[in-house]
């Protein structure tokens, strides 16, 4: 219930925007050659259409295009702003993208896309993005798939028609990859299923692997000294630990190889999203937390 609250929440501010932040932008097209203005506008409406259509279907690629999308909003009403020389207006325009921005980066929100492609009875709960990933590679990712595939189409309005065109046959491409990339991440989720729990992380793991019921002693917080393995790739947040009955073997991937000698162990760690949701479902669904 309260996934689909903070998702509702989500779309009343998007379908905001126009309210919110539209005045911005019309100030700041006010002064530029009617051929770019008309250009801004219809690209403007159209992202803002693209971005509420993924926020109503739920679905790993549209979690990845609202998250790129929603962010982007700040950084339009930013020039936007600084364009008009907005104060009280922008600083509203402002306020309202930033509140999407960050709403759209929760965890209920992500756990809610992902399971608009789930199966029966099966929940699906996000990991959180490796560490290293999140010190620059994410971001820049998400700049090169913003910058890639609008500032090509922006130059071609301004009729730079030249570099335009070779922007956007550089930067479309560029965008699709970063995109690619970033849906890599949209797809790393825990998933219980009737039968145990699955671990889905297509980063550190050759394949998912079904952890039965019956193999899984317990579930809950790693202490600090753990000697599980650990497939939580560095990343911050709550660390938990998943202990078998008896060692079992775990194809473990180490970069883009696929491993050659599958790992033993009788544990292992992750890092959920939402730790305490996972432990709540487990509870409920007879797996031994603690």
């Amino acid at each position: 219930m309260s996934d689909r609250v903070i998702v509702w929440v989500l779309r009343l501010l998007w379908v905001s925007l126009p309210f919110t932040a539209g005045p911005v932008f019309v100030d700041a097209l006010d002064t530029t050659r009617d051929s770019f203005r008309i250009s801004v506008a219809i690209g403007l409406w159209s992202l803002w259409a693209i971005c509420l259509v993924a926020l109503l279907v739920p679905h790993t690629w549209t979690l990845v295009i609202a998250r790129v999308t929603a962010p982007g909003a700040v950084a339009a009403a930013i020039w936007a702003t600084a364009a008009a020389g907005s104060t009280a207006t922008g600083a509203g325009a402002l306020a309202v993208a930033g509140v999407t921005a960050v709403v759209s980066l929760s965890a209920p929100v992500g756990t809610h896309h992902v399971n608009g492609t789930s199966y029966g009875d099966e929940r699906r709960l996000l990991l959180r993005p490796p560490g290293p990933l999140l010190l620059g590679p994410i971001e820049l990712a998400w700049g090169v798939a913003v910058a890639g595939a609008l500032a090509g189409p922006l130059l071609l309005a301004d009729e730079q028609w030249i570099v335009g065109g070779i922007v956007a046959a550089i930067g479309i491409p560029a965008a699709f990859l970063a995109l690619r990339a970033l849906h890599g991440l949209a797809r790393r989720w825990i998933v219980f299923v009737p039968a145990g729990l699955v671990v889905h992380d297509v980063s550190s793991l050759v394949d998912p692997h079904l952890f039965r019921r019956v193999d899984i002693a317990r579930v809950g917080p790693a202490l600090a000294d753990s000697t599980a393995l650990d497939l939580t790739q560095a990343a911050p947040g709550l660390a938990l630990e998943i202990d078998l009955t008896g060692p079992m073997k775990i194809a473990r991937r180490h970069g883009r190889q696929r491993a050659v000698d599958p790992v033993e162990t009788a544990a292992i760690l992750i890092t959920p999203s939402l730790p305490g949701i996972v432990l709540a479902e487990a509870d409920g669904r007879r797996i031994t937390v603690g």
